[in-house]
């Protein structure tokens, strides 16, 4: 164990056994996603940092901007 980070066995185990390609593709998209998610994380983070200490936009502003009166 490194660091502390503990081995996690794979959430399908069961599923492995039988592999077809409609599972296949099914889990690739599902990775491609939770690596998406991952990305838009880490610039949702990296814009906080940046704008950290800046003002924020005023409500009144942003209701009549996007018009949501």
């Amino acid at each position: 164990m490194l660091c502390g980070i503990e081995s996690k066995p794979m959430s399908n185990v069961a599923s492995l056994k039988k592999l077809t390609l409609k599972s296949l593709a099914a889990e690739m998209r599902r990775l491609q996603e939770r690596i998406e998610d991952m990305e838009d994380l880490l610039e949702l983070r990296s814009a906080i940092e940046r704008n950290a200490g800046k003002p924020g936009v005023p409500w009144d502003r942003v209701r009549e901007e996007l018009r949501l009166d």
